[in-house]
């Protein structure tokens, strides 16, 4: 009897140890490529709106075209926003914008309009009801420009057009409802085609947010407040963010932001530039209801990063910084080295969840804090973070154990 408890013991320890080598050589599954956020954008409207008449027929801007979104990817940016109308006028410009980006692996913020909203380009004006239809036209002539993961925004900084800005017309409740249609509208639409393509990037003053983005307006367009928001500043811009989310209850992103503005930050230096955009970034990095940033603009007004022949100033390195940050991957074991699914992995506001093999990778922006583990019926483990550089091996012990599994986790320490 003895003989066969002891053979049964034994050929479950073979067992247990077979499984541990057939998983201890196994790969981190996540792919290389972290961002901060979830959106992470570089704006073009100097170009890709203002002269799409002029160079509707331009050969050769396409070559500007392609070296500047090429240099948008290179920050480790999600995406880059396009300004270029949506009348069919100007389809054939915005079709050089979208291949471009598709070209560099970039996702695409659709942030234009139909000129009549404004009245860009000489277009006589439209109404709201001719704008909705105008767009849901737009998307069904025009669906071969979007793909899954791109933005796309049926009226930017929409108290510009039509009625007016409700903060001088008083119509607050048209406003908001006028919102509300289109993007339910646009909701349907994409759904129709089987696209995922995000609708609620309705970007606006902060002004016109705190009067129009109530906790119930929020909640109809998505839960996402998009601002246009330039202020002197990183202090203010911080405040300005925990104040919207707070009085949302909404998720923040910054649909314009960037210095200098001469008639806010008055003149900056390259240097001065940078270390506004860096100290800006480092503040609202913390801030778990905000999910990211359109940089505006790339190249041709005051708060461009690049100099007109292309150079990039030391904003684009801070950016770049913050776009792709270090990274810290690892692999989360129990203690007979058997990988553990679905444990939470925090460092700081960031969270991921291990892989079926127990692998994780996770952003930062510094190292020095502790990394934590944690998973029901596992005692929490705390991993102080010195370099991000190495691949870390976790093990989680079992907060109990039996008496069968301190046999085993024994003879495995034989041979370690």
């Amino acid at each position: 009897m003895k003989k066969i408890i002891l053979l049964s013991l034994f050929v479950l320890f073979l067992l247990v140890l077979v499984f541990w080598k057939s998983n201890a050589g196994e790969i981190f599954s996540q792919e290389n490529k972290q961002s901060w956020w979830q959106y992470q954008i570089i704006d073009t409207m100097k170009f890709s709106r203002d002269p799409s008449r002029e160079k509707l027929h331009d050969v050769s801007f396409d070559k500007v075209i392609n070296e500047q979104v090429a240099k948008i990817a290179a920050t480790g940016a999600t995406h880059v926003a396009i300004a270029t109308p949506y009348d069919e006028e100007f389809i054939p410009i915005l079709q050089k914008w979208v291949l471009a980006a598709r070209k560099n692996g970039l996702g695409i913020w659709f942030r234009g309009n139909f000129s009549g909203w404004e009245g860009w380009f000489s277009y006589p004006k439209i109404s709201r009801e001719e704008h909705l239809e105008k767009t849901v036209a737009f998307i069904n002539q025009h669906s071969d420009l979007f793909q899954n993961g791109d933005i796309f925004s049926p009226c930017p900084e929409c108290e510009n057009g039509g009625p007016g800005d409700p903060r001088r017309t008083g119509d607050i409740k048209g406003h908001r409802l006028f919102l509300i249609k289109e993007y339910q509208a646009m909701v349907s639409e994409f759904a129709k085609k089987s696209l995922k393509v995000t609708t609620n990037f309705n970007s606006m003053n902060l002004d016109v947010a705190k009067l129009i983005m109530d906790q119930y307006t929020t909640q109809q367009l998505g839960g996402l407040v998009v601002i246009d928001h330039y202020v002197k500043t990183p202090e203010q811009l911080e405040s300005d963010i925990v104040e919207l989310a707070q009085k949302s209850r909404g998720k923040i992103v910054l649909g314009e932001f960037g210095a200098p503005i001469p008639d806010i930050h008055g003149p900056l230096t390259e240097l001065e530039q940078a270390q506004w955009i860096e100290e800006s970034l480092r503040r609202i990095a913390s801030i778990k209801e905000f999910l990211g940033l359109n940089y505006w603009v790339n190249v041709g007004g005051s708060t461009a990063i690049w100099q007109n022949d292309g150079q990039p100033k030391k904003a684009v390195e801070v950016l770049t910084k913050y776009f792709q940050p270090a990274i810290i991957r690892g692999k989360v074991n129990n203690t007979f080295r058997n990988p553990i699914k679905n444990a939470k992995v925090t460092y700081g506001i960031k969270e991921v969840f291990t892989d079926d093999r127990g692998s994780f990778a996770l952003p930062i922006l510094e190292t020095g804090n502790t990394l934590k583990v944690s998973i029901s019926g596992y005692r929490e483990l705390s991993y102080p973070v010195e370099s991000s550089d190495t691949e870390l091996s976790l093990v989680l012990e079992k907060e109990q154990q039996s008496i069968l599994e301190n046999f085993l986790l024994f003879l495995l320490n034989l041979f370690p």
